[in-house]
């Protein structure tokens, strides 16, 4: 049995070393630092503070999951209230893990976004920038480390208002960009909204709002009309931040027409982020049981994820852009994220999970590699990408690495989920969504395949120069398509991870996350 540390006691009972304040730090650092960029005012500061403080949390992230691999968890208290009436930060090793994923991407992508941010963001903008995407890094931190309900909204409405304005800085290459995160913002407010409703369903009928404390009170009234609402609307809500299929319509301009660095950073972090949350309320604060009682499962989940599958492949395919193609491949590989849960089984969540980080490095990667290309042709359309194979052989060749990774060939990250998916369906005896997994990967490869026939097999357009991008810009990039190999071949790390997370959330454990 996990024991739990509890790090946070009155200032007169025991003396706290920074050791023991490292939960709250994580979020403290980003936090502070962001404005402090701002009223600063000094443009040169700006990358250098907001790079700094991702290292910061990175170190921070490292240590926590130090602390916490042994099973042990960290039960931080704010003022040193005890849960439920105080509010509570818990890490385990899944979410320390999760922390780890998030601050080391916002890292390498702030390390590529010190040259790559000039093509397509002024740089009298850069300070702005740097400070919101520090906030939108905070709050999506906050969310995943955070063991109380309405604590989860405040963050996540923090990750969300910095990334309203960040997909909108894309507009000083595309004046689209202003309309798509107008339309992201009306939906994330629905989204939110939803939600919020539902954690007052929740207040109202249980008293609390410490998600440990909401478990055990839930469980006493699964038929309980008002904690049945509030479950749809906290499932509707959170499937809007997570664009999954049919409430993903907000997501192809956003990635389409947001800087490259931003779209890297959220498409590695804040979907993933989402469905985290996701799967934290069903399994961990309605946990299994109530699952078992609703329809869910079987009439929305399997059905919505085999059609995401599909329907958002055929879509990608059918792209005459590499972002906005990998935009629509993001909304069907969160299909293969809910067809694990759909399966309901400890395989078909630990498919989920490892695919969670699987996912984020290849797309951040890929989405790192799109800029490179902006950074050089100025945009991302299969024309003008025509040839670059060879006169940008080093961003290429990471694209390609990338690109089988999401396909999901034997050797990289990729097929590791893909490979738990169809064992966790042949172990329900459900043959035939493993060949719907195998049927859609096909078409990944359709889609695929199409940037790789720009890339290498069409001529370059005339007067073409070979040009590669700057050293310091290919670092990260192949940083994350290496990757993406070394998680594919050694996967002691994640796959534990994964199994230890599946293992939660199916008995339902509050102390999980």
């Amino acid at each position: 049995m996990a024991s739990s540390v509890s790090l946070s006691e009155p200032i007169h009972h025991v003396a706290l070393s920074l050791a023991d304040q490292l939960p709250i730090l994580q979020i403290i650092i980003p936090f502070i630092t962001a404005p402090l960029i701002v009223f600063l005012g000094v443009r040169q500061l700006a990358w250098p503070l907001a790079f700094l403080a991702s290292v910061l949390c990175v170190v921070t992230s490292s240590l926590l999951l130090k602390q916490v691999i042994d099973g042990s968890e960290i039960s931080y208290q704010l003022g040193g209230w005890a849960p439920p009436l105080g509010i509570e930060y818990r890490v385990d090793a899944v979410n320390a893990f999760v922390l780890l994923l998030i601050s080391g991407i916002a890292s390498v992508v702030l390390f590529w976004a010190r040259l790559g941010l000039k093509a397509e963001v002024p740089e009298r903008s850069h300070a702005l920038f740097y400070a919101l995407f520090l906030l939108c890094l905070t709050g999506l931190m906050g969310v995943v480390i955070t063991g109380d309900a309405f604590n989860v909204f405040v963050f996540l409405e923090i990750s969300s208002l910095s990334t309203y304005v960040l997909i909108a800085q894309g507009c000083h290459q595309d004046k689209r960009a202003f309309t798509a995160s107008y339309n992201y913002l009306i939906m994330g407010t629905i989204g939110a909204t939803f939600f919020v409703i539902g954690i007052g369903f929740l207040y109202m009928a249980t008293g609390t709002l410490n998600m440990a404390d909401l478990a055990d009170r839930i469980a006493l009234q699964h038929d309980n009309r008002t904690i049945q609402a509030a479950f749809a609307f906290i499932v509707v809500g959170m499937g809007l931040k997570a664009a999954i299929y049919p409430l993903h319509l907000w997501m192809p301009n956003a990635y389409t027409f947001a800087p490259s660095p931003v779209v890297a950073f959220l498409s590695g972090t804040a979907t993933k982020m989402a469905l985290y949350v996701l799967l934290r309320f069903m399994f961990t604060v309605f946990q299994p049981a109530f699952l078992e009682e609703v329809p869910l499962i079987e009439a929305i989940i399997l059905p919505f994820a085999i059609v995401a599958m599909f329907a958002s492949s055929i879509s990608a395919f059918a792209q005459r852009d590499l972002k906005r193609m990998l935009a629509h491949s993001s909304v069907a590989q969160l299909g293969y994220m809910m067809l694990g849960i759909g399966l309901f089984s400890h395989t078909g969540l630990t498919a989920t999970v490892i695919h969670l980080f699987n996912h984020g490095i290849t797309k951040a990667a890929l989405f790192l590699g799109v800029g490179c290309y902006v950074f050089v042709v100025g945009g991302a359309s299969y024309e003008k990408l025509k040839g670059l194979g060879k006169t940008m052989p080093w961003t290429s060749a990471a694209m390609v690495i990338a690109g089988l990774s999401l396909v999901g060939v034997p050797g990289t990250a990729g097929f590791v989920s893909k490979w738990i998916l169809v064992q966790a369906a042949f172990e329900q005896g459900w043959w035939i969504f493993a060949f719907l997994i195998v049927l859609s990967s096909i078409l990944a490869v359709a889609y695929v395949w199409r940037m790789i026939e720009a890339l290498y097999l069409a001529s370059p357009a005339e007067g073409a120069m070979s040009q590669e991008v700057p050293f310091l810009m290919l670092l990260p990039l192949w940083a994350l398509a290496l990757s993406t190999l070394y998680f594919g071949l050694f996967t002691d790390i994640t796959l534990g991870a994964a199994k230890a997370a599946a293992s939660g959330l199916m008995s339902g454990s509050s102390g999980m996350f």
